[in-house]
This record gives C-alpha cells, structure tokens and sequence, in this order.
C-alpha cells in the first residue's frame, strides 16, 4: 500500500487548498478512504471519510467547509478545503479505510496564518 499526500501549503485565514493522495498497491475502488490531521502538540483527528461508491461522512468542525471526493479511475483522493482558519493548521494524512485506519501516507503541511 502507498499513499501520496500533495496540495498543502501555507494561506491566509478564508482561503482555500486542494489536497490530493495518490493511492496503489491496493484496489482503490473497493476501499473507504479517509483524510486525518495531526495539529501541532496535538493527537491524530479523524477529519472526513468517503465510501467506494463516494458517500462523505465529516467530522463536525469541517462540515459546511471541506469536501471530500474520489476519482476511482485514477486511483486518487481529494480534499477541498474552504474557508481556511488558523485551527485547520495541521499535517494532513490520507488513510487506506474508515474512520480509525492506521494505513497512512507521509502527510503535507497546511498552515493557515496570516
């Protein structure tokens, strides 16, 4: 199983970043995958899910903000993630699997700061 986690970045509070994970050595399409975040000094947070069939679950602190997708043809995850504050920032994780998976790729940085 490899995960590649790109698209973060440093931006501004309100603004905007698509992170992407590029999956293989596994049959993506039959998975749920997941986006975790670890912030600074602080644990692993679940942040949003997706079913094979592409069905979104989210935590509550990113509902209304982040959207979560799947392209099954090329093997890939996104993140969309709007309305940026200074609590998104965190190392972002693509995770093979649901909620509490601990197959993970490396991670990216997003940091929200003005």
């Amino acid at each position: 199983v490899q995960l590649l986690e790109s698209g973060g970045g440093l931006v501004q509070p309100g603004g905007s970043l698509r992170l992407s994970c590029a999956a293989s050595g596994f049959t993506f399409s039959t998975y749920d995958m997941s986006w975790v975040r670890q912030a600074p000094g602080k644990g692993l947070e679940w942040v949003s899910s997706i079913y094979p069939w592409g069905a979104p679950t989210y935590t509550e602190s990113v509902k209304g903000r982040f959207i979560i997708s799947r392209d099954n043809a090329m093997n890939t995850l996104y993140l969309q993630m709007n309305n940026l504050n200074s609590e998104d920032t965190a190392v972002y994780y693509c995770a093979q699997g649901g909620k509490g998976s601990t197959k993970r790729g490396q991670g990216t940085q997003v940091t929200v700061s003005s």
